[in-house]
């Protein structure tokens, strides 16, 4: 896992739990929270001490407790983090990870649901991040976390790939660079206050936190920047080009050039290689606290890497385009590879 590893079942995608087996100490609704868990000592409600995560009663009995979650985006999963950060004597011995794919109006209690085992039974260790890898390459849409006793976790971060419907890119302009439509942040040149995959969220940003924003260059030349590389699911057509610089007054980014690549990521270095010979954007002066919108012309994108003269904050990068007919093949090979 890297810090730009997509998080399907977080609540900024839309994750949400629907269901667990009891919550008497602890919601379920954090499970998914983006935020670090935050656990203070000593503190106490009606439920007893407050924890910042799913906790259950005791003697959950032999067949342990669990909690259903519907993924914000369904996708292919590489790994899952079970956190017990802050749990220590009240953890759970064990869990299983299941997974499914479900409508949204489908029972996911019902007792006929098809779930599969992807991650077999295994032991949990207290106040720590328990990450396994997944193997399966099937698409899902629902995990359920089963415990193999009682006890309390503090988050559930299911890691991996969005897998774009290809009947939703068809004959329309999609927000190839979005999160939900497996775009990817690859790569920045710096994340020393907030993390460039903010950059691809969903939503519109929500405070100066809610962005990318890089610590101040004191390298400053004329071609002084900093830099972050965003990948799309498919070759594209680029349209549209959105840099929002919302809640970022006295530190946002001055100005910003974007460049396209027509080729695919190397095997083994990744986009470290790759060129970006194509213009996308030409340099151009930003506004401060203000989302900002251009007309483009790339034909054949792959991925996009903008350009932060000479450094600063920006919250939102959005890149619109059509699907080219080899991006188009690309989608629906991927998606009947994970069927």
């Amino acid at each position: 896992m890297n810090k730009f590893d997509v998080d399907l079942a977080s609540r900024s995608l839309g994750g949400s739990v629907l269901a667990a087996s009891d919550e008497s100490f602890g919601f379920k609704e954090r499970l998914v929270d983006p935020a670090e868990p935050v656990f203070v000592p000593g503190t106490y409600d009606q439920r007893g001490e407050v924890v910042d995560g799913w906790e259950t009663r005791r003697h959950a009995g032999p067949e342990g407790d669990w909690a259903i979650v519907r993924l914000g985006t369904p996708g292919r999963l590489r790994a899952v983090d079970v956190d017990t950060r802050s749990f220590t004597g009240n953890h759970p011995t064990g869990c299983r990870i299941d997974a499914c794919v479900l409508g949204l109006l489908d029972d996911s209690t019902d007792p006929a649901v098809p779930w599969r085992t992807v991650v077999e039974s295994t032991t949990l260790k207290p106040d720590s991040h328990n990450v396994f890898e997944v193997g399966d390459q099937r698409r899902y849409t629902h995990v359920r976390l089963a415990l193999a006793s009682d006890g309390g976790v503090a988050r559930l971060r299911v890691y991996g790939d969005v897998i774009p419907d290809p009947c939703s890119w068809a004959d329309m302009a999609v927000e190839v660079s979005g999160v939900e439509q497996g775009g990817r942040v690859e790569w920045s040149s710096d994340d020393f206050y907030s993390n460039a995959s903010a950059l691809t969220a969903p939503d519109r940003p929500r405070n100066m936190g809610d962005g990318w924003e890089t610590r101040r260059r004191r390298d400053v030349a004329p071609d002084s920047h900093d830099a972050v590389l965003i990948s799309f699911a498919a070759a594209a057509d680029l349209h549209r080009i959105e840099i929002d610089t919302s809640y970022f007054v006295f530190n946002a980014t001055l100005e910003v050039s974007v460049m396209g690549s027509r080729c695919a990521r190397d095997d083994e270095r990744g986009w470290a290689l790759v060129e970006f010979d194509v213009p996308v954007l030409r340099r151009t002066r930003l506004a401060a606290d203000a989302r900002q919108v251009y007309t483009v012309h790339a034909t054949d994108v792959t991925a996009v890497r903008v350009q932060a003269y000479p450094d600063g904050g920006i919250a939102r990068v959005r890149a619109f385009g059509t699907p080219t007919a080899d991006g188009m093949r690309t989608l629906r090979a991927r998606w009947e590879e994970s069927s």
